[in-house]
């Protein structure tokens, strides 16, 4: 019996489905929470303290979900679920970890523009003609990857519950609707960084 054969044969666990649904909608609700505080609140740091390296970080971190998710689809249709499974946590892991430092970044640091050469936290006329349309380029990517990253979110907590909890079928469905959004977030993320980077 192949591996996937093993685990299509499992119960499902439609208990801990359900707790783990409600969970889902929580955490997202939190997410989307903090992510909206976070525009309006700043913590100050202890003097001579900052997060100014997280954005690489952020970057790096997105760079290696995008593999990972690409590796787990090619493991699934290699039929090799071991290996779709270790490579979608670690998908998951880079995912959470970018999302704590990100909340982190913008509670505690001033947004960056795109096109804001003196980084004075204002966009002049002078400096949005200087970039010309690369700044509707950026914000067009950064729109999009903003509005599909908080959507996509508690269906990929639930792609992953159905997987965890055997409900194959319901993670097959969902997974194939969902992994292109979350690839396409997990890629966009690094360009927006690159694109935004001389700013910082």
């Amino acid at each position: 019996m192949s591996d996937i054969d093993r685990y299509l044969d499992r119960q499902e666990n439609l208990v801990l489905g359900k707790k783990l649904k409600i969970l889902v909608w929580i955490i997202s609700g939190a997410v989307l929470f903090l992510v909206t505080l976070m525009r309006e609140v700043k913590i100050e740091l202890p003097e001579g303290t900052n997060l100014t390296f997280l954005p690489p970080i952020h970057a790096v971190l997105n760079s290696i979900a995008a593999f990972s998710l690409i590796m787990a689809i090619i493991s699934i249709k290699r039929k090799l679920v071991i290996h779709h499974q270790r490579w979608i946590y670690l998908a998951m892991s880079c995912s959470f970890l970018f999302l704590l430092s990100y909340v982190a970044y913008h509670f505690t640091s001033a947004e960056t523009l795109y096109g804001d050469s003196n980084k004075d936290g204002i966009v002049s006329v002078e400096e949005k003609n200087a970039v010309g349309i690369m700044r509707n380029v950026y914000l067009g990517i950064l729109i999009s990857h903003i509005i599909l990253a908080a959507i996509s979110l508690p269906f990929i907590l639930l792609t992953f519950v159905y997987g965890f909890t055997n409900q194959f079928q319901k993670h097959r469905i969902l997974a194939r609707k969902i992994f292109p959004v979350w690839l396409y977030v997990a890629v966009t993320g690094p360009v927006v960084y690159l694109l935004l980077q001389p700013y910082y």
